[in-house]
Parts: C-alpha cells; structure tokens; sequence
C-alpha cells in the first residue's frame, strides 16, 4: 500500500509505473516474469461509447457471450443489465466493469489507485475478499481505512524528503511512536 499526503503523486506514480506517463527523472523496470493490471482513478476515456456491457468486455478477453454474462454476473450485472450501454453507466458501475476488464488479464501484480472510490459497500466488500485471497502482488492507494487495514500487508509512504518501506498492517503502522517520528521527517 502507498501512502503520500498528495493524491495526484500516487497517480503520476502509477501512470508512470503502467507506461501511460514518461517519468521526469529515474528509471523502473519490471520483472521478466510479472504482468501487470491496471485499475487507474480516472477510467473516463474507457466508457466514450454506446457498446453494451458484453461487447465492452469482450474486447479485453477472450471468450463467448455467456462467459462474459457470467463475468458480468459475478461483478452484481444481473439479467438486463447487461445489455446497458456504457455510456450512461453510473461511476460504481463504471468500476466494476473496470475490475471486470482487470480480472481478465489474468496479471500476477494488480495496480489500483483508489479502488474503492465510487463503490457501494456490498461490491467493496465483494472486491476486498477476492484481494485477501489474491496469489500476487497488489500495489494500490486508498483512502479507506478498512480496506487498507485488510488487504495491505506492506507501507510504503512517499513524501518529498524520502520514503518509508514497512512491512507490517496499516493501523501499526499509525500508531507506532518509532514511525510517527519518521513520518515527520518525511515530510
């Protein structure tokens, strides 16, 4: 999990990390074995069509139209909804077929900046303990404590005089004495 007191940081910091943005300075390189998927905060330009929800996914996987109903299913579309145009989709929607485009991908690290945003609290819920048992990697920003608390296992916080690499769960993470005081010097 990464933590910074600047929100548009942690997304030029994805971007960057998923090829979308050219870094200003430094380099990164991922491991021959990793794939990679996105879920980023802004998800507007994926949703500028009138494509129904099963044509919109079927073009980031491979499969026949009851797979991706059934996909769809398994992401709380149920019946009709399926058949709705994505252009009028509401933003908790619009994140589901988002994890619904990421989950396809079959990737090994999971990027996911500010997931939660725009969910109801049966599909945070849904997604958090699909996480927890998730094999991979997951680097991710969130502004949701629970989530954090649950899924995140390693803080990394980001600031402008340095960084703090911890492993260890978000809430000793805040209230350790030892890292308040770096946290300070961090920033």
């Amino acid at each position: 999990m990464f933590l910074s007191h600047n929100p548009r940081a942690m997304t030029a910091l994805f971007e960057i990390i998923n090829g979308n943005r050219e870094p200003q300075a430094g380099t990164y390189k991922w491991g021959v074995t990793i794939t990679t998927a996105y879920l980023p905060v802004d998800n507007t330009e994926f949703f500028q069509s009138d494509k129904n929800l099963v044509e919109w996914l079927s073009q980031y996987g491979e499969g026949n139209d009851v797979f991706f109903k059934g996909y769809l299913g398994r992401m709380l579309f149920s019946g009709e909804e399926v058949l709705k145009k994505v252009n009028v989709l509401s933003g908790g929607e619009k994140m589901r077929c988002m994890i619904a485009r990421m989950q396809l991908k079959n990737a090994n690290c999971l990027i996911l900046d500010t997931p939660t945003n725009h969910l109801d609290l049966e599909s945070i819920q849904a997604f958090n303990n699909n996480l927890k048992l998730f094999k991979g990697n997951i680097l991710f920003a969130s502004h949701d404590h629970e989530f954090i608390q649950t899924v995140a296992d390693r803080i990394i916080e980001l600031g402008p005089k340095g960084s703090i690499d911890k492993l260890m769960e978000y809430d000793d993470y805040i209230h350790d004495e030892a890292i308040k005081e770096l946290r300070s010097k961090l920033w």
